[in-house]
């Protein structure tokens, strides 16, 4: 995907998991976009060859929980 296409995306997709954060787990949206922003899910969704951005907001939410139960992400096989 083109860069400026990719920066058009990525807010519109953390915007939605943040929201997810937020009614999940009960969280404020500060805390939310601080949680998300300081992970290493993070640092994959903003690289877009990783094409993480290419997951639902369910299963990103998913691997959030993972990271901050265990420390650890699993991706899915593709």
């Amino acid at each position: 995907m083109e860069k400026s296409k990719f920066d058009a995306v990525l807010p519109i997709i953390c915007s939605a998991l943040v929201e997810k954060i937020v009614t999940e787990l009960n969280l404020s949206d500060t805390d939310a976009v601080t949680n998300l922003y300081s992970s290493h899910l993070y640092e994959m969704l903003e690289r877009e060859e990783t094409k993480v951005w290419q997951y639902s907001t369910e299963k990103l939410f998913e691997l959030f929980l993972e990271e901050s139960n265990s420390g650890n992400i699993t991706f899915p096989q593709v």
